[in-house]
């Protein structure tokens, strides 16, 4: 008997945001290279996962959640970035909050490109009574022609394993595209500003301005130590004073936090040294934001 063919491919996951893409993704993986945090617009720029079995090949792509309340020129540079990744994917995995089913929802169903298949994913389903899932879940059913509905708790790591064979399954027949030990596409540096901000929204909360960001100005490695310069850039000198804290404690522990999760990936010494620059009007720049990093 000859062996089953080995797939690849390449899966968006979309949803609005805060329906736990990012969360998704790192328990898929096993390890985490998306950030996370309860503040919506965590996830800023697409960032790819890869996951690779004996038969296949997963490349997960996390967007941005996509934005239809808020205007500006960084919420436009973020749904291009959704709009981009939709026209190169096998899969579209449309992630939803178990019990919340809205018209965000359906908004962002509408991006998915016609010929790939679409699966509708369950998140948070150990918020939701039991008793109500099966009533959802048939309520789901009706809002478009799915291939598939999986529910799961990408907190819990509850269904992931059926996801997966799930999605085996529609993957093309071709050789994988990345190499086995790859587990993203995104580079050091990135991945250093990424933390550095989700810091930033974890420490600081609903205190954190939207206007808040981080850029790598120099990023060095030598004998397996990482020295990273980070600079976060806020709007206005009061938010300046928000990320310092008094006497610069609230900054420092969140470059420590940083600091630590960026030695785990990395496996390696990192010494990190942080700032905070006040760039008035970035969000709303077209020039800033492609400086920053956006599309």
């Amino acid at each position: 008997m000859s062996p089953a063919p080995f797939r690849c491919g390449t899966i968006a996951l979309i949803g609005r945001p805060n329906v736990g893409k990012s969360t998704l993704q790192n328990a898929l993986l096993g390890q985490k290279i998306s950030i996370t945090s309860r503040k919506p617009q965590t996830t800023r720029r697409s960032l790819r996962g890869v996951l690779t079995t004996e038969t296949a090949q997963f490349i997960f792509v996390d967007t941005p959640g996509f934005q239809t309340r808020h205007r500006g020129a960084l919420n436009r540079a973020m749904n291009r970035s959704v709009r981009s990744v939709l026209g190169e994917i096998d899969a579209v995995a449309l992630v939803v909050e178990a019990g919340e089913f809205g018209a965000e929802d359906r908004a962002v169903l509408k991006l998915a490109p016609a010929g790939a298949a679409l699966f509708l994913v369950v998140n948070k389903t150990d918020a939701l009574e039991p008793s109500r899932l099966p009533a959802f879940l048939r309520q789901v059913a009706g809002e478009a022609e799915f291939d598939e509905i999986v529910p799961v708790s990408a907190r819990r790591r509850k269904g992931l394993g059926e996801l997966l064979r799930t999605l085996e399954r529609y993957l093309p027949e071709q050789p994988a595209i990345h190499s086995a030990d790859e587990i993203t596409d995104r580079n050091e540096r990135l991945l250093a500003a990424d933390f550095v901000r989700e810091k930033l929204f974890r420490y600081l909360g609903q205190e954190l301005p939207y206007g808040a960001d981080v850029e790598i100005e120099k990023f060095e490695e030598s004998r397996g130590v990482r020295r990273i310069y980070a600079s976060i850039v806020v709007e206005k000198e009061g938010h300046k004073a928000i990320v310092i804290g008094a006497r610069g404690a609230k900054l420092k522990e969140i470059a420590t936090a940083a600091r630590l999760d960026m030695e785990k990936l990395f496996g390696g010494k990192v010494y990190l040294e942080t700032w905070v620059r006040v760039r008035g009007g970035w969000t709303d720049d077209e020039a800033a934001l492609r400086r920053m990093g956006y599309g």
